[in-house]
């Protein structure tokens, strides 16, 4: 019997070690798809408004993960990143901002304000450690569709400009 009870143990450390080696794996290729990352400290937060700020951060495709700090900063060591000790204590979230730089800090700084249970840890740039206050100035940017609209604007009002000019000299001549 207790052979059988060996052989089981081997299995269980064997099934162990693969869930381990995914999860690494996986932490590591989203650490290389993401543009940002945003480490925040979840505790305190209540199912709804947890509920509702993974809704958002789905909308704005952002992957939002809990993770074991070893397995993070491990993952985040074999791609060269040292430095992470401090942002990874205590329990640890992490939003991996996939297509912009300013959807994940935006939704994550909101609802920590509006919680006032959620803190911001810190995050990367980049592949470049960014502090709390990087994280709230980049929760400030306006959105690209934003951005794009004003640039629009700008681009368009000298056209405007010089078309009601135009207008008016025509209408001088015909009057």
């Amino acid at each position: 019997m207790s052979a059988n009870l060996e052989a089981k143990k081997v299995i269980v450390e064997e099934v162990e070690g693969l869930e381990k080696g995914e999860s690494e794996q996986e932490i590591k290729e989203k650490i290389n798809k993401a543009v940002s990352l945003t480490f925040v400290d979840y505790r305190g937060l209540t199912v709804e408004e947890d509920t509702k700020m993974r809704a958002e951060l789905r909308k704005a495709d952002v992957e939002y993960k809990v993770y074991k700090n070893r397995l993070l900063l491990k993952a985040l060591e074999e791609l060269g990143m040292t430095g992470y000790n401090d942002i990874l204590e205590g329990t640890t979230a992490v939003a991996f901002g996939m297509h912009d730089e300013v959807s994940a800090p935006k939704i994550l700084v909101k609802t920590a304000e509006d919680t006032k249970k959620m803190q911001i840890k810190g995050g990367i740039l980049n592949g470049a450690r960014i502090d709390v206050k990087m994280v709230e100035q980049l929760a400030k940017i306006p959105s690209k569709e934003v951005l794009i609209s004003k640039l629009l604007y700008l681009l368009q009002s000298p056209v405007r400009s010089v078309a009601i000019a135009l207008n008016a000299i025509a209408e001088k001549q015909g009057a």
